[in-house]
């Protein structure tokens, strides 16, 4: 077995190491060997690191948001050939669960192959996944666009739960790391131009979604408190509790609330049933991507360079070896978010 070089998540210490380890091979005939591009840092690899979330508990590769070539594929996968570009959707289902029989995996009673959680990830030279979870990409999408099809395809999922948004809202964005900024960026290819706030503490992030140049109004907490606003729908893209709210206390008669950051599972937030009954009020939460790579896939390709240029969207790549720079720069918010570049597209 030939080794390749990944970064290790040691669950009993919660260290991350980065050095050799052995090659998968693939082992099933529905398995698609992938050798990874780009593969980025999402906040739920933050979770798992900090001991806050469910994961293997042996040593394994985070990384669940990757893009890659094929490198070998099962005698099963016809869809596929060695050579071409993919994306990897890192969830699956059992199958036989009441969830899976009624076309919603993501919420399977026996999940135990997530990619980069339950499995070895896309934070390695290398990583296998199985049919249907290996998605080939248009020729207009590059493999560097294409590491963000796994946060596209959550946020397709939670813009499905919303229906329909006049495009008179008025509408109020917590967070401005690369979540809250693809939400903005979805919003503004969906016609939404002057009525979109994004709240976001750090001055820096602030400024990083300035080059986007959605023309949306970007504020800190405090400012946007004691302005006593209204606003028609907020989307949570933070999973911090204490924002979450203050924003429930600013929705307007009718208005929407969508859960979209991962909190601390341990955190919790007041909401007065009153005002839910009163108002009419409606709190959505919305879990990984039932079924919506196909859709973030459409979303990338309509959304391009205009919208998808790294520098833009405040994304900075690293290489492997570069992992402790990588997590400082996020822990120093002085990214939106941080991509590992592996194999990069030539």
């Amino acid at each position: 077995m030939s080794p390749h070089t990944a970064i290790q998540f040691d669950y009993g210490t919660k260290k991350l190491t980065f050095g050799e380890v052995t090659k998968p091979e693939l082992s099933r005939p529905d398995e698609i060997l992938v050798k990874v591009a780009y593969s980025g840092i999402c906040g739920t690899d933050l979770h798992v690191i900090h001991g806050q979330f469910p994961c293997k508990k042996t040593a394994f590769s985070l990384g669940h948001e990757f893009s890659g070539v094929v490198q070998a594929v099962g005698k099963e996968v016809t869809y596929l050939s060695v050579g071409d570009r993919v994306v990897v959707d890192p969830n699956s289902g059992c199958g036989h669960c009441a969830s899976c029989w009624n076309a919603s995996y993501h919420r399977c009673e026996n999940v135990s192959r997530t990619i980069g959680i339950l499995t070895d990830g896309g934070w390695a030279e290398f990583c296998l996944a199985r049919k249907g979870q290996v998605y080939k990409l248009p020729d207009s999408v590059t493999l560097k666009q294409g590491a963000l099809c796994e946060p596209m395809s959550c946020i397709a999922h939670g813009w499905s739960r919303l229906g329909a948004v006049p495009h008179n809202s008025k509408i109020l964005i917590l967070g401005a790391g690369i979540i809250g900024n693809l939400w903005a960026c979805l919003f503004h290819l969906n016609g939404h131009r002057g009525n979109v706030t994004i709240s976001e503490p750090q001055e820096t992030r602030r400024k990083l979604v300035e080059k986007l140049e959605l023309g949306y109004t970007l504020t800190s907490p405090t400012d946007l408190a004691a302005t006593n606003p209204e606003f028609d729908l907020v989307v949570d893209c933070s999973g911090f509790a204490p924002a979450m709210q203050q924003a429930f206390q600013w929705i307007k008669m009718g208005g929407k609330m969508m859960i979209f950051g991962v909190a601390n599972p341990t955190a919790v937030m007041e909401v007065s049933p009153y005002d839910i009954m009163k108002k009419e009020l409606t709190i959505l939460g919305a879990l990984t991507n039932p079924f919506t790579f196909p859709e973030a896939i459409a979303i990338l390709e309509m959304m391009g360079p205009r919208y998808l240029d790294y520098d833009r969207l405040g994304v900075k790549s690293f290489p492997l070896s570069g992992y402790e720079e990588a997590m400082r720069n996020l822990e120093k918010a002085t990214v939106a978010k941080a991509v590992f570049e592996i194999n990069p597209e030539k």
